[in-house]
Parts: C-alpha cells; sequence; structure tokens
C-alpha cells in the first residue's frame, strides 16, 4: 500500500438466508466469512467469485460492509 493511499478496511461474508427478500440467515453458525480487504475494488473481486461460485442455490447471498464507516464514523471517504 503506498503511502497516498488511504486503509479502507472491507469484509465479506455470506450465507444462506430464509427468504430470498431479506437479510436474515438460516443458520449463523454456518456464515461464511470471506474475509477483509484493504480496499473495495479488492472485496468487490472476492464478493464476485463467492457470489459466482454459489449460483446455483438462490438462497445463498454475499455482502461486502465498510468496515472503515464503522471504525471512523465521522470519517466521509
Amino acid at each position: 500500500m503506498t503511502d497516498n493511499s488511504k486503509q479502507l478496511l472491507h469484509l465479506v461474508f455470506g450465507g444462506e438466508l430464509t427468504d430470498l427478500d431479506g437479510s436474515e440467515f438460516r443458520d449463523l453458525s454456518k456464515l461464511d466469512i470471506v474475509g477483509i480487504y484493504p480496499n473495495y475494488a479488492t472485496a468487490q473481486t472476492a464478493w464476485k467469485a463467492k457470489s459466482q461460485a454459489n449460483v446455483d442455490n438462490a438462497h445463498m447471498r454475499y455482502f461486502v460492509v465498510h468496515l472503515h464507516r464503522l471504525l471512523d464514523p465521522e470519517a466521509t471517504a
């Protein structure tokens, strides 16, 4: 990471939902924590790969969480 680039952590995780229109997981013990990434671009790449790998299960969803916003809520990036 270069000196002029800011670290903006993102979490990618997913699991099987109880309902296609919601975001409640069927079994929290089976959540798939894909990883934490230093920027949105790498997080999006991981999200896309996991989503495409599970395309046969309509209830399986993956999400990108902007951890940097949780760690510093006053930041605008």
